[in-house]
């Protein structure tokens, strides 16, 4: 089975509202550029969104860092990667096919959404999609990936 992963604006046809109002937000904020700064984008304004974001630090030649990840998204997984390298951190159904996310990401310096769902450890909730914005402050190579993880609680099931 295919991964499944789109790398254009054709995720909008799939994607939730939510991920939906990120994107715009994040593309309004280039301005005419291929990616906006991480000063470009106000985390004031991020309010809706806070719970399932997580904000990575790149660093040359590719060390990839949590530096903030919201409290919907430490639930989903179980832990807190805050601080740890996403080598390590990751959460995922096919380790390299999440890494391939963050490749994608950095040297193409492209949107990603990854819609393979994948299930809480607790198996109470399920990421529906989650979109990788690459944010460059210099303009020439990504330094920072915005990561928006949309994650819907699954129903109970009945006695």
């Amino acid at each position: 089975m295919t991964y499944q992963r789109l790398m254009s604006e054709a995720f909008l046809d799939v994607c939730s509202l939510r991920t939906a109002a990120l994107y715009r937000y994040w593309s309004k904020h280039r301005r005419g550029r291929k990616l906006p700064g991480r000063n470009d984008i106000d985390p004031v304004e991020m309010k809706p969104w806070l719970p399932g974001l997580v904000l990575v630090d790149v660093k040359p030649p590719r060390k990839i860092t949590y530096r903030v990840v919201g409290t919907a998204v430490c639930e989903h997984r179980g832990f807190d990667p805050t601080g740890k390298p996403v080598e390590e951190g990751l959460y995922g159904n096919v380790r390299e096919e999440v890494l391939e996310n963050y490749r994608i990401a950095i040297d193409d310096q492209s949107i990603v959404f990854d819609f393979e769902p994948t299930r809480s450890r607790s198996g109470r909730a399920e990421e529906i999609g989650t979109l990788f914005l690459p944010l460059s402050n210099s303009g020439d190579r990504v330094d920072q990936i915005l990561i928006y993880q949309d994650i819907e609680p699954l129903p109970l099931p009945r006695l």
